[in-house]
Formats: C-alpha cells, structure tokens, sequence
C-alpha cells in the first residue's frame, strides 16, 4: 500500500505563505499533500506507527501525556523532552517518503521525527519551545498536520503583546526556522468541541 501513497499529487502546492512575527521565520506550505496523500498516510501511520502514551511526573504526581506519541529516526538518535527520553525506532517507508518530500521544499535535512496522536479535542500539549540542547542552535523545526484541523498558538517569551493562531489543515507542513525556538513558544490547546483524530509528525 505504501508504495502508491504518492501516486498521485494532484491538489498539492509546494508554495509557502510567510507568517510574519519577529525573532524567527515560520513559513506554511498549506497544502503540501494533496487531500488524498494526506487521508492515505493518516490511515496508514495510524495503523502501522507503534504509538505510546508516555507518562511524566509534574509535582510529584504521575500523569499520562494528552496523547499518544512515537520516535522514528536514524540509528542510535535519541531525544528527551518533558523528563521522557526516548530511543528512535527505524524509519518506515511511509514516513520516508514524507521526509523526502519536506526536505525537498525546505532544503533542509530532518533526521528523526516524533510523531504526535491526538485522539480528539481533549488531547492537546502544553506551551514549551522546542529548544532541547540536542537540538543545536536555531533548529529548523518542520510539523506535517494530517487529519483534523488544530490550531497552533504561539506567544512570545518577552513581548506580550506579540502572539499568532495558525490554522495546521490536513496535509499541510509548517516550517520553523531562525531564533524561533529561542524566542517563541508553542501550543495545541485542549478544545471542548467535537474532534476528529489528527496526526502531526
């Protein structure tokens, strides 16, 4: 089945919007998948990717993380974010292809990726940045959306008044590149309306 997810690309741009906002470039590519890859990669990363639901402790309390998650990379890569450390699993054809596909557009090189399952509306994740040291200086931070629409808030660490809400459509790829990380932060806010799953890599 992976082998004709991209067979054909018909309803896909590779034209990027800038989102403008100081100390960064974000820029989205609203429909870098066509309706039809998009729907065929969700039903097959939901079906073959090995999702976990982490659990983090925050006040001496145990929690499960609002959504089910999975780290595919290259061999030995490992990444820590909210107290979890996880080791990367080999990459799958299907996530292959997504990576050749973004790195075409950004000119960049992604060598792992987490994969987030957000199951619907009251699955979210917290503001943070994602600033891990492993990550380097200025990371370029890529976010394929697949499934239900999200918005992703962002706020500034010092200037209050400087916030942006982005619409992530199916098959659209977000790219955060520049001070971004070290400037900004970022969320998927809970909602109370009805939600459909969605898939973000």
């Amino acid at each position: 089945m992976t082998s004709d997810l991209f067979a054909s690309s018909e309803e896909c741009s590779d034209t990027a919007s800038r989102i403008e906002m100081p100390d960064g470039e974000v820029l989205l590519y609203a429909s870098l998948f066509s309706p039809r890859e998009a729907n065929r990669l969700f039903a097959v990363l939901q079906r073959d990717i090995q999702w976990r639901q982490e659990r983090i402790t925050l006040f001496g309390q145990v929690h499960k993380l609002p959504r089910l998650t999975a780290w595919y990379g290259e061999p030995d890569t490992t990444y820590s974010y909210s107290g979890i450390t996880v080791d990367s699993m080999p990459w799958i054809p299907p996530l292959l292809m997504i990576k050749e596909r973004i790195e075409r557009v950004s000119k960049a090189r992604f060598n792992s990726v987490l994969l987030n399952r957000y199951r619907d509306g009251s699955d979210s994740m917290a503001w943070h940045a994602d600033d891990e040291p492993e990550l380097g200086r200025n990371p370029i931070i890529g976010s394929v959306s697949l499934g239900q629409s999200r918005t992703l808030q962002m706020k500034h660490k010092t200037d209050k008044s400087a916030r942006r809400a982005i619409a992530l459509a199916n098959g659209s790829f977000l790219l955060m590149q520049g001070a971004v990380q070290h400037h900004w932060l970022h969320q998927i806010a809970k909602s109370r309306r009805p939600m459909e799953e969605r898939i973000n890599l």
